[in-house]
């Protein structure tokens, strides 16, 4: 996994991760476990090499009364592209 954390220098930030098919699928796993079970959680953690930067990410259920402050978007797409169905 390799992580991008940007500081855009207007108050917010950007955090980009790109994973291995086998981190996606484990990250699936993951995600799946704490749909059924709002009790636990995981973490993406930095390997700490480096001067600084980005160190934790926790990732659990949202189960409290919070307000929204974030959303998930669709695909990247380019013009005139479709999603593809999974071959299955």
């Amino acid at each position: 996994m390799h992580a991008d954390f940007s500081d855009w220098q207007n108050g917010w930030f950007g955090l980009s991760l790109e994973l291995t098919v086998a981190e996606i699928d484990h990250l699936i796993g993951l995600l799946q476990f704490i749909r059924d079970d709002p009790e636990q959680h995981f973490h993406i953690t930095s390997d700490y090499q480096g001067s600084g930067g980005l160190g934790d990410i926790e990732i659990c259920q949202m189960t409290r009364s919070l307000p929204h402050n974030m959303s998930i978007s669709g695909l990247a797409l380019g013009p005139g592209e479709t999603i593809r169905p999974n071959s299955q």
